[in-house]
């Protein structure tokens, strides 16, 4: 039984979401050849104050992006 867990940040909608699950069970049907309905994929949506690229959360970079785009810079 195949098991595919994507860890993502939050914000995406639900269709969206539930596509990309669809189409990640559909792939590993494909490639390896599993039922269907062996194949489990989860989806956890993280805050971006909780999600990490070095030593800034993501939501410190994006406002820090955001500084930066509204300086004209």
């Amino acid at each position: 039984m195949p098991i595919v867990r994507i860890d993502m940040i939050a914000g995406r909608d639900a269709e969206t979401i539930k596509h990309c699950l669809q189409e990640v069970a559909r792939t590993v049907h494909r490639t390896l050849g599993a039922p269907l309905n062996s194949i489990r994929v989860i989806a956890n949506e993280l805050p971006a104050t909780h999600w990490a690229i070095g030593d800034k959360t993501r939501d410190e970079i994006d406002a820090e992006k955001a500084a930066i785009a509204a300086s004209g810079a």
